[in-house]
């Protein structure tokens, strides 16, 4: 029983470490990113992908009001998995620092600095009495110097940079299918088809342009772009992804 009653203010002390050295309030934030829905990153030499599932519980529900990629600034976009207003608070975070730097230094924030602002501040949150983690995770995609850089943030506040990464439900098979099928030479199309794939995989192979987020990061604009769902559904019909639009035994959207 006393082993039990130990175990249980581990469990709710944040700036307690167990006997074993973990955080399990991080820990719990980290399951709270795999109950969202998917997002997906994949850097190409073309620039920068970033996917996303917006499935939704109720036909009732405006496809618009699920937001799970943002426009952090010209040159960088961001795709998250986990609670809605956690990465609301982060995103608009991030907005600032971008801006706060252009005003600052008179140039756009390096793609590695803002992720690193962006862990800093997650990181505040594992060591502060009263308050819990994030519990979301963040793909952080740009240019910096010309060249793609893509990164995933942590609920422990830990920066990880990738070739190409999936956050959130079934990250295990995307991620999978992530390493079975890239390339480092694939363009910008390329990296849209694995991106679009890879969702298909653990959807039936069908996807709907409603229930699909698409956005890229061109390197030679070096300028964010979200797609519409008209052109999300030209590429779907191209790889032969493009199915039915029926959500009615899908899961409780996280973001």
């Amino acid at each position: 029983m006393q082993g039990q009653a130990q175990q249980q203010a581990y469990d709710r002390g944040i700036t307690i470490f167990s006997p074993d050295g973990r955080l399990y309030q991080v820990e719990y934030a980290r399951e709270a990113v795999k109950r969202g829905t998917a997002s997906i990153g994949v850097r190409t030499e073309g620039g920068v992908v970033l996917a996303v599932d917006k499935r939704i519980r109720s036909e009732l529900m405006e496809r618009t009001s699920v937001e799970k990629i943002h426009k952090a600034d010209n040159h960088i976009g961001i795709a998250s998995a986990g609670h809605v207003a956690d990465a609301r608070q982060l995103i608009d975070f991030a907005r600032r620092q971008a801006q706060v730097n252009r005003l600052r230094y008179g140039e756009p924030i390096g793609v590695e600095t803002l992720t690193k602002e962006v862990t800093d501040h997650i990181q505040q949150y594992t060591q502060v009495g009263g308050a819990r983690p994030f519990g979301v995770a963040l793909i952080i995609g740009g240019i910096e110097n010309g060249e793609p850089r893509l990164y995933e943030t942590d609920p422990s506040g830990t920066p990880y940079e990738w070739k190409a990464l999936a956050v959130g439900a079934d990250r295990g098979e995307l991620q999978e299918y992530l390493e079975d099928n890239y390339t480092e030479a694939m363009d910008l199309d390329g990296g849209i088809e694995l991106a679009l794939r890879a969702l298909a995989s653990v959807n039936d192979n069908e996807l709907s342009p409603e229930g699909v987020g698409l956005a890229t990061v061109d390197a030679e604009s070096e300028s964010f772009l979200e797609l519409s769902n008209d052109e999300t559904e030209e590429y779907l019909a191209e790889l032969d992804l493009l199915g039915s639009d029926d959500d009615s035994d899908e899961q409780e959207p996280e973001e």
